[in-house]
């Protein structure tokens, strides 16, 4: 099976309850015991998104559970931020940052991305971003 990363908008749909084919994908792949992927933005954005310190720590214990990826985080950074430049340049404005890291990871580690956001069909444009 293809390694999967779940981008944040699909965590959010997945928390609330919120059942559409993505967050169903993650819901039975988290059932099924097998392998879920995170990168520290999706990470970090999903955990300041609880409402209370007990869904805080609740989420922190199963996000600490997946596969956490892993990479120098000053070469993750210089090279979203070239992701970012690049499409600037061209004239394609991402709206936030962020989505070029999360991205990076995604192709770094050869994950494909289950997403919501336009940002990143916009990167998969001009990377070799692999979205599903």
């Amino acid at each position: 099976m293809k390694k999967l990363l779940f981008d944040t908008s699909i965590w959010v749909d997945f928390i609330r309850g919120n059942s559409n084919q993505k967050s169903e994908l993650l819901r039975s792949i988290l059932e099924e015991d097998k392998d879920v992927y995170i990168s520290p933005t999706i990470f970090q954005e999903v955990l300041q998104g609880t409402k209370s310190e007990s869904q805080f720590y609740r989420l922190s214990e199963l996000l600490n559970a997946l596969n956490l990826l892993e990479i120098n985080p000053y070469l993750a950074t210089e090279n979203a931020a070239l992701i970012y430049q690049n499409l600037r340049i061209k004239g394609i404005t991402i709206r936030k940052p962020n989505d070029c890291l999360i991205a990076y990871y995604a192709m770094h580690f050869n994950c494909d991305l289950v997403q919501n956001d336009s940002d990143f069909d916009l990167i998969a444009k001009e990377y070799p971003l692999v979205l599903l």
